[in-house]
């Protein structure tokens, strides 16, 4: 089956400007002038609307309202420029410093709490595979069960970093718990602080960021995960998706390429699209699950309304055979099954 896709690659400018050229002497790699661009428009809108919040006097209730709505849509492209840029360095050795600015001060206001997102995803997420150890593994889950999903996101929010803390000091890896506690109690301790000085701007800045972003990560994650070979859960084209062609992919640098950042995670977002056509062949003869045109929590809605009818007809078949929409339900319904851990 020939497969186009539409995700972003990078082309070079056959001129770059000024600010261009100034912030290319600062990081590695031109392809990421990108995640540049997007923390300077984070600077100068997200971070300014909450110190207003702050400061401001007697403010309408509808500021309120925009400036969550401008939280909700940067949140995917921060969230996926702070996953870039753990997996690869975006600055230059001397410039490592600024690396702190996006990953601790900005991360403050998209419900990130210091070393916590680094540590979960490449210190522990990434060497377990989404298998037992794995401290955000969806196999013991029924994954097309909001009961389930329930379950899932609640033991994250009250116990997710504890236990986190816990693996570390299990791994012998004592510094990294310690990290991570250490984050994670620093952003408490500024929350709490800052409930004291305004507590409406709190709770809208910093309390509902960080419930609503860890809601979004784990219910993107439980889809990452969601179709899994039960006869063989650590083959990562079988326990993990790819979505293609997405507007998603576009303004996320192409997350949707889960099977291939997890088979290789320092490949770079750009090279992704052409990755997956190069080794397609190895997807189809692993019976690897992809769609089109869908994002994680368009798959994740579906999953949760088990709306297996959508998701067939945005499945892409990798094989020549043509197969039938409850071929491809029973599919996939077989993939969504509890595994006995």
């Amino acid at each position: 089956m020939a497969i186009v896709l539409t995700d972003p690659a990078f082309f070079a400018k056959e001129r770059w400007n000024k600010l261009d050229n100034f912030a290319l002497k600062f990081i590695n790699d031109k392809r990421d002038l990108p995640f540049i661009y997007l923390t300077l428009k984070i600077t100068v809108t997200v971070i300014p609307f909450a110190l207003l919040l702050f400061f401001a006097n007697d403010i309408h209730w509808l500021f309120y309202v925009a400036y969550f709505a401008l939280y909700i849509f940067f949140l995917g492209p921060y969230v996926l420029m702070l996953h870039n840029t753990c997996h690869r360095k975006l600055f230059k050795k001397k410039y490592t410093f600024l690396t702190k600015y996006i990953h601790w001060f900005v991360g403050l206001f998209f419900g990130q709490t210091p070393e916590t997102y680094f540590h979960h995803h490449i210190a522990m997420h990434h060497a377990e595979n989404n298998l037992e150890e794995d401290l955000s593994s969806t196999m013991s889950y029924k994954r097309d069960s909001i009961r389930s999903f329930l379950h899932y996101l609640i033991h994250f929010y009250f116990l997710g970093v504890l236990h986190l803390s816990f693996y570390f000091s299990k791994k012998n890896r004592h510094k990294f718990a310690w990290r991570v506690l250490a984050g994670e109690t620093i952003y408490i301790l500024l929350v709490v602080g800052l409930c004291f000085f305004n507590l409406k701007a709190t709770l809208v800045v910093f309390i509902l960021p960080l419930l609503f972003t860890r809601f979004s990560m784990m219910a993107g994650n439980w889809a990452q995960h969601a179709f899994i070979d039960e006869k063989q859960p650590e083959n990562v084209y079988t326990n993990s998706i790819t979505c293609i062609n997405t507007v998603y992919n576009k303004k996320c640098f192409n997350d949707g390429y889960h099977i291939g950042h997890h088979l290789r995670s320092s490949l770079h977002w750009t090279e992704m699209p052409a990755d997956f056509l190069k080794n397609i062949e190895k997807y189809r003869l692993n019976k690897a699950v992809v769609f089109a045109g869908l994002d994680y929590f368009q798959i994740w809605f579906l999953l949760m309304t088990k709306n297996y009818g959508y998701l067939s007809k945005r499945f892409v078949s990798l094989t020549d055979q043509p197969q039938a929409s409850n071929e491809i339900q029973a599919f996939l319904r077989s993939r969504t099954r509890r595994i006995s851990q």
